[in-house]
């Protein structure tokens, strides 16, 4: 699927933010995201679909989103050429997560997502000279970072999650509604934006699953203690209210950035 995985949008019910399978057309969205949101959010667009046609898994993208992510945060925007640092993000996620991929295959790659339908680069002076970049910029990262590479991401939790979940709903139920699914593809789509960095994995997974299983009407037997609160002690409906809305938010960014 294009661009983000889900079309969510919110109503409000009780204070609470709501999720709702349609988005209103018109109206006023939020403001309007500034240039950097604008490229950090195509860029990692990129990250992911070029991580696609590489065969890459899902945790090699997800450091590759982090680690440009990152970057930025310690750099200013329009010093670096972004698309330059999400290929050697890609090339760098690769040797962290032990899946190593070849420079020049994230070069053609990249050059087919530019130049839709071209032949891959001849390994002449140009060819040479962007490996050499995206090398050069690999060191870059490295030393902004400080070596800092090894990431903990919420997928683990996520699968930890799903499983507990599962185990708590009518089994006809959960095969009827694609709560796993869509946890999966809310939580990918949390990595467009660097809301992946300011919140912690544990309640970003908290946050996917609590959403998916609103989206689709699935309640669970209620006992002393939420279910998230079972699940992570120290999340807050607070801190589930800010992971959805600023993943709400980059599903608004979508809609501005095609």
């Amino acid at each position: 699927m294009e661009g983000l995985s889900s079309r969510l949008s919110v109503e409000t019910e009780g204070g609470e933010p709501r999720p709702s399978g349609r988005r209103e057309s018109g109206g006023d969205t939020g403001p309007e995201p500034t240039w950097d949101m604008r490229t950090h959010f195509r860029a990692c667009r990129f990250i992911m679909e070029t991580g696609v046609k590489l065969c890459m898994r899902s945790v090699p993208v997800a450091t590759a989103c982090v680690l440009y992510h990152r970057f930025f945060q310690r750099v200013t925007s329009r010093v670096y050429e972004p698309y330059l640092v999400a290929m050697s993000c890609l090339y760098l996620a690769g040797k962290v997560e032990e899946q190593h991929i070849r420079t020049r295959d994230i070069i053609n790659v990249s050059h087919r997502y530019f130049n839709k339908g071209s032949s891959p680069l001849e390994c002449d002076k140009e060819f040479w000279d962007l490996r050499d970049s995206v090398v050069q910029c690999e060191l870059l990262i490295l030393r902004q970072l400080n070596f800092h590479v090894s990431f903990e991401h919420p997928h683990k939790y996520l699968l930890h999650y799903l499983l507990s979940v599962k185990s708590l709903v009518n089994r006809h139920a959960w095969s009827r509604t694609p709560v796993a699914e869509t946890s999966w593809a809310l939580l990918r789509d949390c990595y467009h934006g660097d809301m992946c960095v300011r919140h912690t994995p544990q309640h970003i997974a908290v946050a996917a699953l609590y959403l998916a299983l609103n989206s689709y009407g699935v309640e669970l037997p209620i006992g002393e203690k939420e279910w998230w609160q079972v699940l992570c002690e120290d999340v807050t409906k607070a801190d589930i209210t800010a992971v959805i809305s600023d993943l709400l938010r980059l599903y608004d960014m979508e809609a501005k950035c095609i």
